[in-house]
């Protein structure tokens, strides 16, 4: 989505005459006398998510892009204003969705153009501009059998547009026009917490500011929930980002391992959206994940001792792009649709921005306004001037919504360990330790990471553990704040079951009985809300020569997925014996991946980094 600069002068470019033009040599329009478009007409514009699927929306794009694009004043007027009269009986009526920061400024222009009488189409411009939260917005896109209600969309950024564009049971096809704000996403801070971070002489990258998150000296820093939040989405796109540049040299696992732990402690402090973590500032002692113009809106209202002082993060903010957003359905008939590009030209002229100034918004270019920067909290040697970077793409975007997603709802794992008589070899470099030592060690620390609110189970596997059965359960999957039939806690019964574990000294490897029976029984307990998954920990090949072939197998996972019950299959595949080609074979087949370690201690990693994965393939 392009972004358009916008001329500085007090006064702005007139377009009205553009649009009075159009309305005298619009007779060729493919519309009938009841102003609706005529959809049997030829389309050759194509179809696909976000891009425009009508001539005419293409038309009045075009113009009203190339207008803003060179500052050009058409000189075409359309006569003289309506009366109040004729505006009351005659007036084309627009509803417009709005971000709930950006609302009231649209709002003040939509009543100045009311009041005014001005004109589109030959009509008065009556706009009604209703808040709303861009994340409700985009996802009641994706339900086709309710009508949307507006016709103009103006979320507090594209990442919103790209996930309703890009459903595949969309309403509506998707015309951004450009943007007609911006708003740099910062850190912000209040006066002891900021001073405590050297506010505003010290400067930190995202990554240096995240780490603020891990319960040091500093504040820690809170963020609202990403899936409800483009700050709170942007900033977590950027942190990840930051990370893996600083961390290039450990490679991507260990980036990808100090992204999702970042993110499991942001989730713990995470408000569910930005009005709540506005509200929770004044008992908060901690950096929060702002834009500008939140900041701005609420030092506007502050005492001097809840007044906030914000940080750039030099390594280039994330910004805010509010774009302009027509629903290109079969409800929008020609006259809306250029009162809505009408009402655009409407926002982005000198009263429109000075409307958003007002309000603590910047251009849609991203320059910076000095008294909306330093009203907000930004001070030099801050970087508040620099133009905000490009943003993160859609698919960093995806990824951290993923990652976010998978990492911090509550967990529901089947842990299958294999018992078979290898798992008793040595590892290398670990004197007197077997894989099965190490492995229960590794699982331990797994452990300590999960919540009560987290469901684990864990069964073992070998050959004929239960009669003809290659496997049997030790603990039923449970919260672990849960208590055991006998009145054990879960998270001391799953301790003591790892404790427990020992190779069969006359044990083979049943893999694949075992998978599709923890498959099938993964399906059949699973719990809505939380991240199911099955991991499979394996040192061997399947020894089982009466089970099920490794084909067959693969064939009845296919065939058990679910898209509305997922549950992928993590295998990791530990030391050099094992059958690395099966895991990854098996594990694809339900959506999964498949890790493989050396040592065993690597364990914890590879459960993180393959759930990490799972959340890169599945992000909502």
């Amino acid at each position: 989505m392009g972004r358009h600069s916008q001329p500085d002068e007090s006064d702005g470019p007139d377009y009205s005459g553009i649009f009075d033009a159009m309305d005298r040599a619009d007779h060729t329009d493919h519309a009938d006398h009841t102003g609706r478009i005529d959809h049997s007409a030829p389309d050759n514009t194509g179809s696909r998510p976000g891009a425009s699927s009508r001539r005419r929306t293409v038309a009045i794009s075009t113009a009203l892009v190339l207008a803003v694009a060179t500052g050009a004043v058409v000189v075409l007027r359309g006569g003289l204003p309506a009366s109040a009269g004729s505006c009351r009986s005659n007036a084309v009526r627009l509803s417009v969705a709005a971000s709930p920061d950006i609302a009231p400024a649209l709002r003040t222009v939509a009543d100045h153009a009311r009041k005014a009488g001005i004109r589109s189409d030959g009509r008065c411009l009556d706009v009604k501009v209703a808040s709303r939260p861009a994340y409700e917005v985009a996802n009641a896109l994706g339900d086709t059998g309710h009508s949307p209600g507006f016709q103009v969309w103006v979320p507090d950024s594209r990442v919103w547009v790209e996930r309703a564009a890009t459903s595949p049971v969309s309403a509506a096809p998707l015309d951004t026009l450009g943007g007609v704000a911006s708003s740099p996403v910062t850190v912000a801070a209040t006066s002891t917490a900021a001073d405590r971070l050297g506010w505003p002489d010290k400067t930190y990258d995202w990554a240096r500011l995240a780490e603020a998150g891990s319960g040091g000296d500093g504040p820690r820093l809170s963020t609202a929930d990403p899936a409800r939040s483009a700050t709170g989405l942007l900033a977590l796109a950027r942190i990840n980002g930051s990370i893996a540049t600083a961390g290039a040299a450990g490679g991507k696992a260990a980036a990808d391992t100090r992204a999702a732990a970042n993110a499991k402690l942001l989730s713990r402090r995470a408000a569910t959206t930005d009005a709540a973590l506005l509200r929770s500032l004044p008992r908060r002692e901690e950096a929060v994940v702002l834009s500008e113009q939140a900041a701005f809106a609420h030092n506007a209202k502050a005492d001097k001792a809840s007044r906030l002082g914000l940080f750039y993060p030099k390594d280039g903010t994330a910004e805010l792009d509010y774009p302009y957003t027509v629903l290109n359905d079969r409800e929008l008939t020609t006259v809306r649709a250029r009162a809505a590009t009408r009402f655009m030209t409407l926002l982005t002229d000198a009263r429109g921005r000075a409307a958003l100034r007002k309000d603590g918004f910047r251009t849609p270019d991203g320059k910076v306004s000095e008294d909306v920067a330093r009203a907000a909290g930004g001070r030099t040697p801050q970087p508040y001037t620099a133009t905000p970077s490009p943003g993160p793409s859609a698919r960093e975007v995806e990824a951290a919504l993923g990652m976010w997603t998978i990492t911090v709802q509550s967990a529901r794992l089947n842990t299958v360990v294999d018992a078979s008589a290898s798992m008793n070899d040595p590892v290398p470099g670990r004197p007197g330790q077997s894989r099965m030592d190490v492995t229960k060690a590794s699982l331990r620390q797994a452990l300590s990471r999960f919540t009560a609110r987290d469901e684990i189970g864990l069964w073992e596997f070998s050959t004929e553990l239960d009669g003809d059965r290659d496997y049997r359960e030790l603990v039923a999957a449970r919260q672990l704040g849960a208590r055991t039939p006998d009145g054990t806690g879960q998270r001391e019964a799953l301790s003591a079951a790892f404790e427990a574990l020992k190779p069969l000294p006359e044990g083979s490897t049943g893999l694949y009985d075992t998978t599709l029976a923890a498959y099938e029984h993964a399906q059949d307990t699973f719990v809505r809300g939380k991240f199911n998954a099955v991991v499979l920990l394996t040192d061997g090949a399947n020894q089982d020569p009466d089970g099920i072939s490794r084909s067959a197998l693969v064939k009845e996972l296919k065939g058990l997925v679910d898209p509305d019950r997922p549950v992928p299959l993590i295998a990791i595949a530990v030391g050099p014996d094992a059958d690395q080609a099966a895991c990854r074979e098996i594990a694809r087949a339900t959506g999964g991946s498949a890790q493989r370690v050396n040592d065993p201690a690597q364990i914890n990693t590879a459960m993180l980094k393959a759930i990490v994965a799972a959340g890169e393939a599945g992000a909502p």
